[in-house]
């Protein structure tokens, strides 16, 4: 079976939506697919870092779109990028030929419209593996206005996502129902969360010490927050945190990893002249064991009007390494689901968003107790496995495509044939 993977993100890209996407292709390659990748040629977090055009890696074809590499200083580079990064991955589907099954993501936003456009034009089923929502992130970022023409527009490319996709994947139940809210059938949506990378992320008592010593953390209490840095994840609180506990020999807040506002992060530590802030960047995968297992107190943040528009993957690979975390968000949130059904399994603190002496308060308590571990539940472990989870999106992925696929559109398809005309029997 021919599978095309549409995302901007892919190895060696350390951005979680790249890293699941190579898990899926090394899967789907596993099983004897025929697996195209289309891909940026630019790095996510460093546009200066280039990839080959075309590759041949564990089996999977991968195709690299070019890209302006403008950054994500502003939201207008950014648009601007996304927007030629579409232009030219919309040109490269056209010389593409036809697909089983098209998977796309969401990086760039609405990179699924050309998914589910390229499957419509030339047929084979389409899957959608919603890891964000826009253009209702950037509403809720304030981005964009709700009643724009611009924004009814982008929903309107959404929808037709949503509406041409066979199935749909959720990472957990507020992103299903929001996409519910949109007229898109339940029963039309799985659900299954995203993954730590297994064997790559455990508990690596080696790993913590060399990475606390090469950045001097040695003997002290490290309050962690490691990947994506955005507007989704606001780290206003707990950097007011910092600001409180900068005398506090003992506790180091560090930041590890890159986004829109990671910049932020660092002017505010300077700004203050805080010497209790470190900021690191994204460490390459086979780091990441040792720079999560560093971590005494990792900490977990979702913005309140992005539930059910995001997802905090980054739980996951916390879970991974058993360690405890501290929740700042909403009440109510995928996060607060795992507490309710792993209590045992979990060593979570939590508050809201401005609760700055409750999270002071927090972290104090947790640096007088010391560094711990968490005890690993099974059965958290088990669900949340990449051995368990992959498996399911691979066989949702084998279930759509073996149905009989629609019908191209003959006029556009760049390989339809005439019908040949039979010879008029003559009458005589």
């Amino acid at each position: 079976m021919r599978i095309l993977l549409l995302n901007q993100c892919f190895y060696p890209d350390v951005i979680s939506t790249g890293q699941h996407l190579t898990d899926l292709a090394l899967g789907l390659a596993g099983k004897g697919h025929k697996v195209t990748v289309l891909a940026s040629r630019r790095g996510y977090d460093d546009p200066a870092r280039g990839f080959s055009a075309r590759e041949t890696w564990r089996g999977i074809d991968i195709i690299r779109i070019p890209a302006l590499g403008l950054g994500k200083g502003t939201k207008w580079r950014r648009c601007l990028d996304f927007a030629a990064y579409l232009i030219f991955c919309f040109v490269r589907l056209m010389f593409l030929r036809r697909q089983d099954l098209t998977v796309a993501l969401t990086s760039p936003p609405l990179i699924s419209f050309l998914g589910a456009l390229f499957a419509k034009l030339r047929g084979g089923r389409f899957c959608f593996w919603v890891m964000d929502l826009n253009p209702d992130e950037a509403v809720a970022l304030g981005w964009l206005r709700e009643d724009s023409l611009v924004t009814r527009a982008l929903q309107g490319l959404l929808k037709f996502s949503l509406k041409r996709a066979d199935k749909i994947i959720a990472l957990d139940r507020f992103m299903q129902e929001r996409i519910v809210r949109k007229g898109i059938p339940a029963d039309s949506i799985a659900v299954v969360p995203p993954w730590p990378h297994d064997d790559d992320i455990r508990y690596d008592e080696g790993g913590r010490t060399a990475f606390r010593a090469a950045h001097g953390l040695t003997n002290k209490f490290v309050v962690m927050y490691s990947g994506n840095h955005s507007p989704c994840h606001p780290l206003d609180t707990l950097l007011a945190a910092a600001g409180r506990l900068h005398t506090e020999e003992k506790i180091i807040f560090c930041f590890v990893g890159g986004g829109s506002e990671f910049q932020k992060v660092k002017d505010f530590a300077r700004y203050n002249s805080l010497k209790n802030v470190l900021c690191l960047p994204y460490q390459p995968r086979t780091e990441l064991a040792g720079s999560l297992s560093a971590a005494d107190l990792h900490v977990v943040v979702m913005g309140d009007p992005f539930k059910g528009l995001v997802h905090p993957c980054k739980v996951y690979n916390i879970v991974a390494v058993a360690a405890p975390f501290l929740y700042i968000g909403p009440e109510e949130s995928h996060v607060s689901d795992l507490m309710q059904r792993f209590t045992n399994g979990l060593n979570v603190r939590s508050a809201r968003h401005g609760a700055v002496a409750e999270v002071v308060a927090h972290i104090e308590a947790a640096a007088a107790a010391g560094p711990v571990r968490t005890i690993r539940s099974q059965e958290l472990e088990s669900h949340f496995s990449c051995h368990t989870l992959l498996p399911q999106i691979i066989s949702i992925l084998e279930q759509v495509a073996d149905k009989k696929p629609p019908p191209c559109l003959p006029v556009l398809s760049l390989s339809a044939r005439p019908p040949e005309r039979r010879p008029r029997r003559s009458n005589s």
